[in-house]
Protein backbone atom coordinates (compact mmCIF):
# COMPACT_ATOMS: atom_id res chain seq x y z
CA UNK A 1 0.00 0.00 0.00
CA UNK A 2 1.41 3.80 -1.00
CA UNK A 3 2.17 5.70 2.38
CA UNK A 4 0.67 9.19 2.39
CA UNK A 5 4.61 10.21 2.60
CA UNK A 6 4.82 9.78 -0.80
CA UNK A 7 1.58 11.57 -2.74
CA UNK A 8 3.47 14.57 -2.56
CA UNK A 9 1.56 17.72 -4.43
CA UNK A 10 4.54 18.73 -6.52
CA UNK A 11 4.42 15.07 -7.93
CA UNK A 12 0.78 15.59 -8.60
CA UNK A 13 0.99 18.97 -10.52
CA UNK A 14 3.91 18.08 -12.36
CA UNK A 15 3.23 15.42 -14.37
CA UNK A 16 0.72 14.69 -16.52
CA UNK A 17 -2.70 14.13 -15.07
CA UNK A 18 -5.67 12.70 -16.62
CA UNK A 19 -9.29 12.41 -14.77
CA UNK A 20 -9.19 8.88 -13.12
CA UNK A 21 -11.79 6.79 -12.63
CA UNK A 22 -12.44 7.03 -8.99
CA UNK A 23 -12.97 10.74 -9.80
CA UNK A 24 -15.55 9.65 -12.57
CA UNK A 25 -17.25 7.74 -9.66
CA UNK A 26 -17.47 10.43 -7.48
CA UNK A 27 -19.04 12.41 -10.18
CA UNK A 28 -21.65 9.89 -10.26
CA UNK A 29 -23.05 10.92 -6.78
CA UNK A 30 -22.97 14.53 -8.00
CA UNK A 31 -24.98 13.87 -11.23
CA UNK A 32 -27.90 12.10 -8.62
CA UNK A 33 -27.26 15.69 -6.74
CA UNK A 34 -27.76 17.47 -9.63
CA UNK A 35 -30.86 15.43 -10.49
CA UNK A 36 -31.99 16.03 -7.02
CA UNK A 37 -32.01 19.93 -7.46
CA UNK A 38 -33.82 20.06 -11.17
CA UNK A 39 -36.83 17.72 -8.84
CA UNK A 40 -36.30 20.20 -6.27
CA UNK A 41 -36.77 22.95 -8.42
CA UNK A 42 -39.87 21.68 -10.37
CA UNK A 43 -41.91 20.84 -6.72
CA UNK A 44 -40.85 24.50 -5.74
CA UNK A 45 -42.06 26.23 -8.88
CA UNK A 46 -41.78 29.81 -6.62
CA UNK A 47 -39.64 32.26 -6.05
CA UNK A 48 -38.70 31.45 -3.25
CA UNK A 49 -38.16 27.74 -3.62
CA UNK A 50 -35.89 28.91 -7.05
CA UNK A 51 -33.55 30.65 -4.48
CA UNK A 52 -33.63 27.93 -2.10
CA UNK A 53 -32.99 25.55 -5.24
CA UNK A 54 -30.35 27.95 -6.30
CA UNK A 55 -28.56 27.69 -2.56
CA UNK A 56 -28.79 24.05 -2.56
CA UNK A 57 -27.03 23.90 -5.93
CA UNK A 58 -24.34 26.72 -4.78
CA UNK A 59 -23.26 24.49 -1.58
CA UNK A 60 -23.47 21.23 -3.72
CA UNK A 61 -21.00 23.11 -6.13
CA UNK A 62 -18.65 24.10 -3.79
CA UNK A 63 -18.39 20.66 -2.42
CA UNK A 64 -17.96 19.25 -5.82
CA UNK A 65 -15.43 21.99 -6.58
CA UNK A 66 -13.52 21.74 -3.17
CA UNK A 67 -12.79 18.28 -4.38
CA UNK A 68 -11.70 18.75 -7.71
CA UNK A 69 -8.58 20.81 -6.69
CA UNK A 70 -7.68 18.26 -4.22
CA UNK A 71 -7.51 15.58 -6.90
CA UNK A 72 -5.91 17.86 -8.98
CA UNK A 73 -3.25 17.90 -6.10
CA UNK A 74 -3.91 14.31 -4.40
CA UNK A 75 -3.81 11.21 -6.61
CA UNK A 76 -6.92 9.74 -5.21
CA UNK A 77 -6.56 6.71 -6.30
CA UNK A 78 -3.66 5.44 -3.61
CA UNK A 79 -3.30 4.27 -0.69
CA UNK A 80 -5.73 5.47 2.63
CA UNK A 81 -6.91 8.23 0.51
CA UNK A 82 -8.95 5.53 -1.89
CA UNK A 83 -11.03 5.14 1.32
CA UNK A 84 -11.01 8.11 2.73
CA UNK A 85 -12.50 9.29 -0.75
CA UNK A 86 -15.12 6.35 -0.70
CA UNK A 87 -15.93 7.91 2.78
CA UNK A 88 -16.77 11.06 1.11
CA UNK A 89 -19.17 9.79 -1.88
CA UNK A 90 -20.85 7.71 0.95
CA UNK A 91 -21.42 11.03 2.67
CA UNK A 92 -22.24 13.42 -0.58
CA UNK A 93 -25.06 10.46 -1.31
CA UNK A 94 -26.73 11.43 2.20
CA UNK A 95 -27.06 15.07 0.93
CA UNK A 96 -28.01 14.24 -2.65
CA UNK A 97 -31.08 12.01 -0.41
CA UNK A 98 -31.58 15.10 2.00
CA UNK A 99 -32.09 17.52 -1.34
CA UNK A 100 -35.64 17.65 -1.21
CA UNK A 101 -36.45 18.00 2.40
CA UNK A 102 -32.97 20.55 2.80
CA UNK A 103 -35.25 23.43 3.51
CA UNK A 104 -37.60 21.27 5.29
CA UNK A 105 -37.95 18.33 7.41
CA UNK A 106 -34.41 16.66 6.31
CA UNK A 107 -32.62 20.09 6.66
CA UNK A 108 -30.61 18.55 9.80
CA UNK A 109 -29.47 15.46 7.86
CA UNK A 110 -28.18 17.27 4.76
CA UNK A 111 -26.20 19.73 7.40
CA UNK A 112 -24.60 17.23 8.85
CA UNK A 113 -23.85 14.89 5.69
CA UNK A 114 -22.40 18.38 3.91
CA UNK A 115 -20.61 18.66 7.44
CA UNK A 116 -18.73 15.11 6.84
CA UNK A 117 -18.18 16.04 3.52
CA UNK A 118 -16.51 19.14 3.91
CA UNK A 119 -14.30 17.91 6.94
CA UNK A 120 -13.02 14.45 4.80
CA UNK A 121 -12.51 17.09 2.04
CA UNK A 122 -9.66 19.04 4.64
CA UNK A 123 -8.60 15.84 5.76
CA UNK A 124 -7.32 14.73 2.47
CA UNK A 125 -5.92 18.21 1.58
CA UNK A 126 -3.89 17.81 5.38
CA UNK A 127 -2.53 14.56 3.72
CA UNK A 128 -1.64 16.34 0.27
CA UNK A 129 0.15 18.61 2.13
CA UNK A 130 2.14 16.60 4.14
CA UNK A 131 5.83 17.90 3.30
CA UNK A 132 4.59 21.00 1.85
CA UNK A 133 4.39 23.50 3.93
CA UNK A 134 3.10 26.01 1.03
CA UNK A 135 0.29 23.87 0.26
CA UNK A 136 -0.54 22.92 4.35
CA UNK A 137 -0.65 27.11 4.58
CA UNK A 138 -3.26 27.45 1.92
CA UNK A 139 -5.83 24.21 3.56
CA UNK A 140 -5.20 26.18 6.98
CA UNK A 141 -6.26 29.24 5.59
CA UNK A 142 -9.52 27.70 3.74
CA UNK A 143 -10.48 25.86 7.24
CA UNK A 144 -12.39 28.45 8.98
CA UNK A 145 -14.28 29.02 5.91
CA UNK A 146 -14.86 25.46 5.41
CA UNK A 147 -15.61 24.68 8.88
CA UNK A 148 -17.95 27.25 9.80
CA UNK A 149 -19.66 27.47 6.43
CA UNK A 150 -20.38 23.62 6.63
CA UNK A 151 -21.60 23.97 10.35
CA UNK A 152 -24.11 26.86 9.60
CA UNK A 153 -25.83 24.50 7.51
CA UNK A 154 -25.78 22.33 10.49
CA UNK A 155 -27.44 25.11 12.65
CA UNK A 156 -29.80 25.84 10.02
CA UNK A 157 -31.47 22.19 10.26
CA UNK A 158 -32.77 23.61 13.92
CA UNK A 159 -34.72 26.38 12.26
CA UNK A 160 -36.95 26.96 9.93
CA UNK A 161 -38.38 29.53 7.47
CA UNK A 162 -36.61 33.10 6.63
CA UNK A 163 -34.37 32.35 9.42
CA UNK A 164 -33.16 29.36 7.81
CA UNK A 165 -32.66 30.81 4.44
CA UNK A 166 -30.75 33.75 5.91
CA UNK A 167 -28.00 31.27 7.65
CA UNK A 168 -28.08 29.39 4.50
CA UNK A 169 -27.20 32.41 2.61
CA UNK A 170 -24.58 33.82 5.28
CA UNK A 171 -23.07 30.41 5.32
CA UNK A 172 -22.03 30.20 1.56
CA UNK A 173 -21.09 33.94 1.29
CA UNK A 174 -18.52 32.78 3.76
CA UNK A 175 -17.58 29.58 1.57
CA UNK A 176 -17.22 31.92 -1.83
CA UNK A 177 -16.15 34.94 -0.70
CA UNK A 178 -13.06 33.72 1.81
CA UNK A 179 -10.87 32.64 -1.22
CA UNK A 180 -11.08 36.29 -2.24
CA UNK A 181 -10.14 37.50 1.07
CA UNK A 182 -7.01 34.44 1.98
CA UNK A 183 -5.94 34.35 -1.65
CA UNK A 184 -4.40 31.48 -3.29
CA UNK A 185 -1.04 31.84 -2.53
CA UNK A 186 -0.04 28.21 -1.87
CA UNK A 187 -2.01 26.30 -4.34
CA UNK A 188 -0.60 24.77 -7.37
CA UNK A 189 -3.01 23.53 -10.41
CA UNK A 190 -2.26 21.13 -13.05
CA UNK A 191 -4.13 23.10 -15.82
CA UNK A 192 -5.52 20.18 -18.44
CA UNK A 193 -6.64 17.85 -15.60
CA UNK A 194 -8.61 20.93 -14.38
CA UNK A 195 -10.05 21.80 -17.42
CA UNK A 196 -10.86 18.25 -18.79
CA UNK A 197 -12.46 17.33 -14.70
CA UNK A 198 -14.30 20.64 -15.12
CA UNK A 199 -15.27 20.04 -18.92
CA UNK A 200 -16.59 16.29 -17.57
CA UNK A 201 -19.08 18.53 -15.27
CA UNK A 202 -20.70 20.57 -18.09
CA UNK A 203 -21.20 16.97 -19.73
CA UNK A 204 -22.94 15.98 -16.72
CA UNK A 205 -24.70 18.59 -16.63
CA UNK A 206 -25.92 18.41 -20.30
CA UNK A 207 -26.95 15.04 -19.29
CA UNK A 208 -29.15 16.52 -16.66
CA UNK A 209 -31.14 18.22 -19.33
CA UNK A 210 -31.23 15.39 -22.01
CA UNK A 211 -32.75 13.37 -18.61
CA UNK A 212 -35.54 16.04 -18.28
CA UNK A 213 -35.89 15.30 -21.86
CA UNK A 214 -37.13 11.87 -20.57
CA UNK A 215 -38.70 12.45 -17.62
CA UNK A 216 -40.92 15.39 -18.86
CA UNK A 217 -42.14 13.41 -21.80
CA UNK A 218 -42.45 10.15 -19.30
CA UNK A 219 -46.15 8.88 -19.76
CA UNK A 220 -47.83 11.60 -22.39
CA UNK A 221 -48.28 10.28 -25.60
CA UNK A 222 -46.14 10.47 -28.48
CA UNK A 223 -47.58 12.94 -30.47
CA UNK A 224 -46.71 15.97 -33.00
CA UNK A 225 -46.38 18.27 -29.73
CA UNK A 226 -44.47 15.78 -27.55
CA UNK A 227 -41.68 14.70 -30.06
CA UNK A 228 -41.45 18.40 -31.66
CA UNK A 229 -40.33 19.76 -28.04
CA UNK A 230 -38.32 16.48 -27.56
CA UNK A 231 -36.01 17.99 -30.43
CA UNK A 232 -36.32 21.00 -29.69
CA UNK A 233 -34.77 20.65 -26.50
CA UNK A 234 -32.33 18.52 -28.16
CA UNK A 235 -30.91 21.17 -30.67
CA UNK A 236 -30.82 23.26 -27.00
CA UNK A 237 -28.68 20.93 -25.60
CA UNK A 238 -26.45 20.23 -28.73
CA UNK A 239 -25.82 24.20 -29.31
CA UNK A 240 -24.77 24.45 -25.34
CA UNK A 241 -22.41 21.34 -25.99
CA UNK A 242 -21.19 23.25 -29.27
CA UNK A 243 -21.08 26.62 -27.42
CA UNK A 244 -18.78 24.90 -25.16
CA UNK A 245 -16.17 22.42 -26.33
CA UNK A 246 -16.00 23.97 -29.41
CA UNK A 247 -13.73 26.36 -28.74
CA UNK A 248 -13.66 27.67 -25.37
CA UNK A 249 -12.77 25.23 -23.83
CA UNK A 250 -9.42 25.53 -25.19
CA UNK A 251 -8.86 29.52 -24.51
CA UNK A 252 -9.12 28.65 -21.60
CA UNK A 253 -6.73 26.12 -21.10
CA UNK A 254 -4.10 27.84 -22.68
CA UNK A 255 -4.71 31.10 -20.52
CA UNK A 256 -4.30 28.72 -17.74
CA UNK A 257 -1.11 26.73 -18.94
CA UNK A 258 0.13 30.38 -19.89
CA UNK A 259 -0.12 31.64 -16.02
CA UNK A 260 2.65 30.80 -13.49
CA UNK A 261 2.32 30.15 -9.67
CA UNK A 262 -0.39 32.45 -7.65
CA UNK A 263 -1.55 33.84 -11.21
CA UNK A 264 -2.40 30.37 -12.15
CA UNK A 265 -4.38 29.61 -9.25
CA UNK A 266 -6.36 32.34 -9.26
CA UNK A 267 -7.51 32.10 -12.70
CA UNK A 268 -8.11 28.50 -12.13
CA UNK A 269 -10.40 29.99 -8.98
CA UNK A 270 -12.13 32.67 -11.17
CA UNK A 271 -12.63 30.86 -14.58
CA UNK A 272 -13.87 27.30 -12.69
CA UNK A 273 -14.52 27.49 -9.67
CA UNK A 274 -16.72 30.20 -10.17
CA UNK A 275 -17.72 30.88 -13.35
CA UNK A 276 -18.60 27.62 -14.02
CA UNK A 277 -21.35 27.73 -11.77
CA UNK A 278 -23.49 29.89 -13.41
CA UNK A 279 -22.99 27.72 -16.39
CA UNK A 280 -24.16 24.55 -14.70
CA UNK A 281 -26.90 26.81 -12.99
CA UNK A 282 -27.93 27.57 -16.34
CA UNK A 283 -28.19 24.52 -17.77
CA UNK A 284 -30.19 22.95 -14.76
CA UNK A 285 -32.87 25.81 -14.97
CA UNK A 286 -32.95 25.36 -18.61
CA UNK A 287 -33.88 21.23 -17.42
CA UNK A 288 -36.38 22.55 -15.72
CA UNK A 289 -37.84 24.88 -18.30
CA UNK A 290 -38.11 21.73 -20.30
CA UNK A 291 -39.53 19.42 -17.88
CA UNK A 292 -42.64 22.17 -17.59
CA UNK A 293 -42.74 22.73 -21.26
CA UNK A 294 -42.99 18.77 -22.30
CA UNK A 295 -45.69 18.11 -19.71
CA UNK A 296 -48.39 21.48 -20.79
CA UNK A 297 -46.59 22.23 -24.55
CA UNK A 298 -49.84 24.10 -25.31
CA UNK A 299 -49.89 26.25 -22.74
CA UNK A 300 -48.02 29.68 -21.65
CA UNK A 301 -45.21 29.06 -18.85
CA UNK A 302 -45.75 30.43 -14.96
CA UNK A 303 -42.70 32.94 -14.36
CA UNK A 304 -40.18 30.41 -12.41
CA UNK A 305 -40.12 27.51 -15.34
CA UNK A 306 -40.42 30.74 -17.70
CA UNK A 307 -37.18 32.26 -16.33
CA UNK A 308 -35.78 28.67 -16.21
CA UNK A 309 -36.02 28.10 -19.86
CA UNK A 310 -34.90 31.52 -21.55
CA UNK A 311 -32.89 32.63 -18.20
CA UNK A 312 -31.19 29.45 -17.54
CA UNK A 313 -29.82 29.82 -21.04
CA UNK A 314 -29.02 33.39 -20.89
CA UNK A 315 -27.12 32.71 -17.72
CA UNK A 316 -25.15 29.77 -19.39
CA UNK A 317 -23.96 32.26 -22.15
CA UNK A 318 -23.62 35.01 -19.47
CA UNK A 319 -20.87 33.42 -17.82
CA UNK A 320 -19.27 32.60 -21.30
CA UNK A 321 -19.08 36.41 -21.68
CA UNK A 322 -18.00 36.76 -18.30
CA UNK A 323 -14.86 34.16 -18.68
CA UNK A 324 -13.84 36.46 -21.70
CA UNK A 325 -13.69 39.34 -19.63
CA UNK A 326 -11.52 37.68 -17.55
CA UNK A 327 -8.75 36.45 -19.95
CA UNK A 328 -8.97 39.78 -21.16
CA UNK A 329 -10.80 39.12 -24.67
CA UNK A 330 -13.39 41.99 -24.32
CA UNK A 331 -16.91 41.64 -24.78
CA UNK A 332 -17.22 40.16 -27.94
CA UNK A 333 -20.53 40.26 -30.51
CA UNK A 334 -22.69 37.15 -30.21
CA UNK A 335 -22.68 35.79 -26.64
CA UNK A 336 -23.99 39.12 -25.40
CA UNK A 337 -26.59 39.23 -27.75
CA UNK A 338 -27.75 36.19 -27.98
CA UNK A 339 -27.87 36.78 -23.37
CA UNK A 340 -29.98 40.08 -24.21
CA UNK A 341 -32.61 38.45 -26.63
CA UNK A 342 -33.00 35.22 -23.98
CA UNK A 343 -33.60 37.92 -21.49
CA UNK A 344 -36.17 39.33 -23.53
CA UNK A 345 -37.76 36.34 -24.18
CA UNK A 346 -38.67 35.33 -20.53
CA UNK A 347 -41.95 37.45 -20.77
CA UNK A 348 -42.68 35.77 -24.20
CA UNK A 349 -42.46 32.89 -22.81
CA UNK A 350 -45.37 33.64 -20.01
CA UNK A 351 -48.16 34.75 -22.71
CA UNK A 352 -47.37 32.12 -25.91
CA UNK A 353 -47.45 28.00 -25.75
CA UNK A 354 -44.65 26.71 -24.31
CA UNK A 355 -44.04 24.72 -27.39
CA UNK A 356 -43.56 28.31 -29.09
CA UNK A 357 -41.45 29.54 -26.50
CA UNK A 358 -39.11 26.62 -26.99
CA UNK A 359 -39.06 26.95 -30.36
CA UNK A 360 -37.72 30.58 -30.13
CA UNK A 361 -34.89 30.05 -27.64
CA UNK A 362 -33.43 26.95 -29.66
CA UNK A 363 -33.91 29.14 -32.93
CA UNK A 364 -31.66 31.88 -30.56
CA UNK A 365 -29.00 29.24 -29.74
CA UNK A 366 -28.68 27.67 -33.02
CA UNK A 367 -28.61 31.57 -34.72
CA UNK A 368 -25.45 31.94 -32.34
CA UNK A 369 -23.92 28.57 -33.06
CA UNK A 370 -24.06 29.66 -36.97
CA UNK A 371 -23.01 32.80 -36.47
CA UNK A 372 -19.70 32.26 -35.02
CA UNK A 373 -19.21 28.89 -37.28
CA UNK A 374 -19.83 31.31 -40.27
CA UNK A 375 -18.21 34.25 -39.05
CA UNK A 376 -15.19 32.82 -37.66
CA UNK A 377 -14.07 29.75 -39.46
CA UNK A 378 -10.26 30.12 -39.64
CA UNK A 379 -10.07 31.28 -36.02
CA UNK A 380 -12.22 28.28 -34.35
CA UNK A 381 -9.93 26.03 -36.75
CA UNK A 382 -6.58 27.54 -35.79
CA UNK A 383 -8.08 27.13 -31.36
CA UNK A 384 -8.70 23.50 -31.98
CA UNK A 385 -5.78 22.51 -34.01
CA UNK A 386 -3.49 24.29 -31.02
CA UNK A 387 -5.75 22.85 -28.48
CA UNK A 388 -4.69 24.84 -25.71
CA UNK A 389 -1.00 24.82 -26.98
CA UNK A 390 -0.70 28.45 -27.57
CA UNK A 391 -0.40 31.86 -26.10
CA UNK A 392 -3.00 34.49 -25.84
CA UNK A 393 -0.76 37.06 -27.86
CA UNK A 394 -0.84 34.27 -30.48
CA UNK A 395 -4.36 33.71 -30.30
CA UNK A 396 -5.01 37.74 -30.46
CA UNK A 397 -2.45 37.63 -33.80
CA UNK A 398 -5.37 35.45 -35.54
CA UNK A 399 -8.20 37.77 -34.68
CA UNK A 400 -7.06 40.79 -36.93
CA UNK A 401 -6.70 38.14 -39.75
CA UNK A 402 -9.56 36.59 -40.01
CA UNK A 403 -11.29 36.96 -36.78
CA UNK A 404 -11.86 35.48 -33.35
CA UNK A 405 -15.06 33.64 -32.12
CA UNK A 406 -17.53 35.74 -30.14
Amino acid sequence: MTSVDELTSEQQTESDQRVTTLELFFDLVFVFAITQVTGFLADHSTGEGLVQGLFILGALWWAWAAYAWLTNTLNPEEGIVRIAVFASMAAMLIVALAVPGAFGADGLVFGAAYFLVRALHLVLFAIAGRGDRELMRAVLRIAPSALTGAALLVIAGFTDGGVRLAIWAVALAIDYLWLLVAGMRGWRVSPEHFVERHGLIIIIALGESIVAIGVGAAGLPLDAGTITAALLGITVACSLWWSYFDWTVYVGLARLMEAQGEERAVLARDLFSYLHLPMVAGIILFALGMKTTLAHHDAPLDLIPAVGLCGGLALYLAAHVAERLRIGGGWGHGRPTATVVLVALIPVATVVPSLAALALVATVCSALIAYEALRYPYARQWIRSHRGTFTMEEARSVAPRRGRPD
